[in-house]
């Protein structure tokens, strides 16, 4: 009898004591290594890191948090919208833009004290989040091709809406070539 580790309207994941299976509704012409970041659950840093072989940072572009009140808990939530871009460098690997309820005095020290990244938070937990993949789309903008995913996360204590933005898709065919070509500059030297 089968399993069912996680389930949405797009992915479904299940697996047996012998057998795994991953089905993802998207894009035909979406890649394997593509499929990969597409279920990524709170891992993507990780992965990301392990096909460049390289570091990949988290820059925050903006985080706005609701009232502390008197502590997180499941009956004063607090609230956080924020936005990063994952990098290797200079380059934009990923825009994530993320909506996030805090219930529990240990993710909010963490997320709002520590300035932990998501995905470290579920590390650092050492908690497996439930992950619910909510839309998938691809598009042309700026001349480049374009992958989003929108998904959810979910353990004890927190969750979080998740947009994340692939701006370029060249980066998962050329791998390490597209990190170290030229990015155009937007200022005149």
């Amino acid at each position: 009898m089968g399993s069912n580790y996680g389930t949405s309207l797009l992915s479904r994941d299940t697996y047996t004591g012998a057998s795994t299976s991953i089905e993802i509704d998207c894009p035909e012409d979406v890649t394997g290594l593509e499929r990969i970041m597409l279920v990524a659950q709170g891992d993507l840093q990780r992965l990301l890191s392990a096909f460049f072989a390289r570091t990949i940072t988290i820059e925050c572009i903006y985080s706005r948090t609701g009232p502390r009140g008197s502590g997180a808990s499941s009956q004063n939530p607090i609230s956080q919208a924020r936005q990063v871009h994952l990098k290797c460098g200079t380059r934009i690997l990923c825009i994530a833009t993320s909506s996030v309820t805090v219930t529990s005095a240990e993710c909010e020290k963490l997320l709002l004290d520590e300035k932990f990244a998501l995905g470290q938070i579920f590390r650092h937990l050492r908690r497996y989040p439930e992950f619910s993949l909510l839309s998938v789309g691809a598009q042309i903008v700026d001349g480049k091709r374009e992958l989003r995913r929108t998904y959810r996360l979910e353990t004890q204590g927190i969750s979080c809406e998740i947009l994340e933005v692939f701006p370029d898709r060249d980066m998962f065919s050329l791998g390490e070539a597209w990190l170290d070509s030229e990015i155009p500059s937007h200022t005149d030297s």
